[in-house]
Order: C-alpha cells, then sequence, then structure tokens
C-alpha cells in the first residue's frame, strides 16, 4: 500500500454543528488506520481542498459545502476514486434524498414536497397530516431551524413562511412518526452496524430526540433494518453512513433520515476499523479498472 496516496478532505466546521470535535476524531481516527497499512494521507481543509491543486487521485472526504462537492464530481469524472462521492453527498440533501427512497420503495414517512412561499394548509389536511416535521429541502441542516417540528398545520404554514424569510426556498414535509428513535452507523459492504436510541444514552444534536422521548424497547428485526440500509447505501451511492429511523409499535421500521459520513461518536474505534476496511477494498476495485 506505500503507494497509495490518498488526499483526507475534513469537514468544514458549519457542517458540524454541535460535532466538530467528534467529525474530526473519526476523520483522524480512520487516517491514522490507513497510514499504519502504509498509505500515504495528505489532510486538507475543504477551503484547502477548494482553492488547491489535488495531486492525489484517491479522495477520502466528510465534504458538504457546494463548491467542494463541485470539485468532488468534477475529480470522480475526471477518473479519480472518490469516497464519499460527491453525487452521492448531493443525494443526501433532503428533496433529493426524499425522491430517492420513496421512489425505490426503501421504507420513509409519507411526505410533501413544497415551495415555502405556499399555502399547504389545504394539501396537509387532504394527505391527513396532522404533526409533522419541516425540513430544508435544498441543503443539509446548518442549523437547529433547518429541521422544525409542527404540532398542526397552521403551526407548519407559519413555520413554512419562516423558512422562506431565510431565503429557503423548498421545503420537506415529513408525517410525524410516533414509535421509538433509534440512530444507526454502517458502511457499505461491512460487517459493521451499530444502532441505539438517542434520547435514552443523551446523544443529540438540536434537541429533537426528545419529541419521541424515551424509547419502549419495541422488538424489530435487526438484519433487516442492517439490509434496508446497505440497499440504501447502495441506491444514494453513499458507502459511509448514518441516519435515523422509527420503530412503531408492531415493529415496522422507516428511516426518517440518512446521512453521509456522520460522527460515529457512540462507536468510534469500531466505526473507524470498518471504514478503513471499505476504503482499502474500494481501492482494490479501483485499481483493478
Amino acid at each position: 500500500m506505500a503507494d497509495i496516496r490518498i488526499a483526507g478532505v475534513m469537514r468544514a466546521g458549519a457542517y458540524s454543528p454541535n460535532h466538530i470535535g467528534n467529525d474530526a476524531a473519526i476523520f483522524n481516527a480512520v487516517a491514522d488506520r490507513l497510514r499504519k497499512r502504509g498509505c500515504e494521507v495528505r489532510i486538507y481543509s475543504e477551503e484547502q481542498f477548494q482553492s488547491l491543486p489535488i495531486e492525489e487521485e484517491i479522495v477520502l472526504n466528510m465534504c458538504r459545502e457546494q463548491e467542494s462537492i463541485r470539485k468532488l464530481i468534477e475529480l470522480e469524472e475526471q477518473g479519480c476514486l472518490v469516497i464519499n462521492s460527491g453525487q452521492g453527498i448531493e443525494n443526501c440533501t433532503r428533496e433529493r434524498m426524499t425522491r430517492i427512497l420513496i421512489s425505490h420503495d426503501v421504507p420513509y414517512p409519507e411526505s410533501l414536497i413544497v415551495n415555502t412561499n405556499e399555502d399547504v394548509r389545504p394539501a396537509l389536511e387532504e394527505a391527513g397530516f396532522t404533526s409533522c416535521w419541516i425540513k430544508r429541502g435544498d441543503f443539509h441542516a446548518m442549523h437547529k431551524e433547518d429541521v422544525s417540528y409542527a404540532r398542526h398545520p397552521q403551526e407548519t404554514q407559519e413555520m413554512l413562511h419562516e423558512y422562506y424569510y431565510r431565503g429557503i426556498k423548498r421545503a420537506v414535509i415529513n408525517r410525524h412518526l410516533v414509535g421509538d428513535l433509534v440512530k444507526f452507523y454502517g458502511v457499505s459492504g461491512e460487517p459493521f452496524f451499530h444502532w441505539f436510541y438517542p434520547f435514552d444514552e443523551g446523544h443529540s444534536k438540536y434537541g429533537y430526540e426528545a419529541v419521541n422521548g424515551h424509547s419502549k424497547g419495541i422488538p424489530f428485526d435487526i438484519e433487516a433494518l442492517k439490509a434496508t440500509c446497505q440497499r440504501a447505501s447502495d441506491i444514494m451511492n453513499v458507502k459511509i453512513y448514518g441516519g435515523d429511523c422509527i420503530v412503531d409499535a408492531d415493529g415496522t421500521v422507516r428511516i426518517i433520515d440518512f446521512n453521509d459520513w456522520p460522527s460515529f461518536a457512540p462507536c468510534r474505534e469500531e466505526g473507524a476499523v470498518a471504514i478503513a476496511k471499505c476504503v482499502l477494498k474500494s481501492i482494490r476495485e479501483w485499481k483493478k479498472r
């Protein structure tokens, strides 16, 4: 592996709300493991990645900025190996994610995709939505206000107007699902898969876990969830992933969020091992082309 040179691109702090240290820790842990396997890993900030020429043909990244994503896609088109794929990172923005998962029959909440300057109350009432979640549709969440919980259609309408005044033109409205909130982390093609109840363990980014509250420990098929996540990983083109799902009273599991390279904070060491293995496997396959 001594001839393998990797550009490692850290995530800009603005896209690590309340998790800057955790995001840096998992990234550095993976880089260290790759170095121990003989790889040369040069670390860039997103700003450096955008402004400097990249000599490495392998790019391992946690990018979220639009300019970074454009450059990742350009490098992929030139034949470079990029993990996670720039296209995959774009697929994790809310509107794209919603359209992709629903169109491929991945279990997901009933949703409306709307313009933030429209009156959505008739559509909400027709769909039978009462409490729901509003999420900016155009990009990844950067602030707590990019995800909102609304208790009824009028409150949804008022919050949607706030999105409009903030310059957010599109939003996804998900029906609120009652049940146990489960957070998961996975790596494509690897046996590693970690899940837990975030509210019970005090794990939170914005505090919204309190809406569903303490878990009831509803039994569900963990292997089926892992298989669903692997399928979503393939569809979304995201090798290093995490997300959230809801387990309802009869054990049905539906994904409510799917993210490119989250923090892996509760399982950092195991996650770093799996990610490094995935990267090395991807490099071997890429070199055979």
